[in-house]
């Protein structure tokens, strides 16, 4: 199939673009990488009477640090941030997930923004940053404001991002040379879409310690008594009590699911403890 007829608008700002999406009267989409815009426009999933391109506004490539904080603009790809492109706050946790995203072509035009606002549940960008606690930049026609990445994503591919709204950029920590990070996900094959994702994060000195379940066909969920357990007493205490907290939080799925799930935060919580 092919993509229904919509108006094109090439953005040369952040400005630019959220003129057009509010021209758009509400039918309008932003596109970034189009590798899930793309193919929903040819099958026909999405029908919108305008395409905002914002690959040319020049502040969508932004990269700014402090003396805490790394922020880059919504637009680095997922090859990019693999390669190393920019400044590594992370101790390398980024990179890493980056390489393990989909193949190369995809990575090579999928950028992270685009990821997070499609909000996927199995996508791999979604359940990073709320590990690693970041915030989110959103412009709106009246300004910009911050989010929180354990709000912003509402439910399977639904976000608090308004029509007329832009996520524009990330807000990371920079972890402390004594930050440790552990990811493991569980797919069918390479390259595909996440079946459970766990991830692990601990800093003491820069007081995160973070454990998360992932692609749980949902927002992906914080998991606080095994966070606890490992900021008190290391990986084998948060494996402790990871079977329970599991159990209790995907109650709602089949056993099957939830030993999955298990299974992908347990092998996070053993490699952190091998590091």
């Amino acid at each position: 199939m092919k993509a229904p007829v919509f108006d094109y608008h090439r953005a040369r700002s952040v400005q630019d673009a959220l003129a057009a999406l509010a021209d758009g009267n509400g039918d309008a989409k932003p596109m970034a990488g189009g590798c899930s815009l793309g193919p929903m426009l040819n099958l026909r999933l999405a029908r919108p009477t305008r395409v905002v391109d914002l690959r040319h506004a020049p502040e969508l490539r932004r990269v700014e640090e402090t003396s805490d904080r790394l922020i880059i603009g919504a637009l680095w790809t997922h090859a990019e941030i693999e390669d190393g492109a920019m400044p590594c706050a992370t101790n390398g946790f980024l990179p890493s997930v980056a390489h393990g995203i989909a193949y190369r072509a995809v990575r090579n035009r999928g950028t992270i923004g685009g990821s997070v606002a499609h909000a996927d549940p199995a996508a791999d960008w979604i359940s990073t940053l709320l590990t690693l606690d970041a915030r989110l930049l959103i412009h709106a026609p009246d300004g910009e404001r911050q989010a929180s990445i354990d709000t912003f994503m509402l439910g399977g591919y639904s976000t608090e991002l308004g029509d007329d709204e832009l996520l524009t950029g990330i807000v990371l920590p920079k972890l402390s040379s004594r930050g440790r990070w552990a990811y493991h996900k569980i797919c069918r094959k390479t390259g595909e879409f996440a079946k459970a994702i766990g991830a692990v994060l601990h800093d003491p000195e820069r007081g995160l310690t973070r454990v998360v379940c992932g692609a749980i066909e949902r927002t992906p969920i914080l998991l606080e008594e095994t966070s606890a357990a490992l900021g008190r007493a290391g990986p084998q205490a948060a494996a402790a009590v990871l079977r329970d907290e599991i159990d209790r939080r995907l109650s709602d799925h089949d056993a099957v699911f939830r030993q999955m799930h298990h299974t992908a935060v347990d092998r996070a919580l053993a490699e952190l403890g091998s590091k």
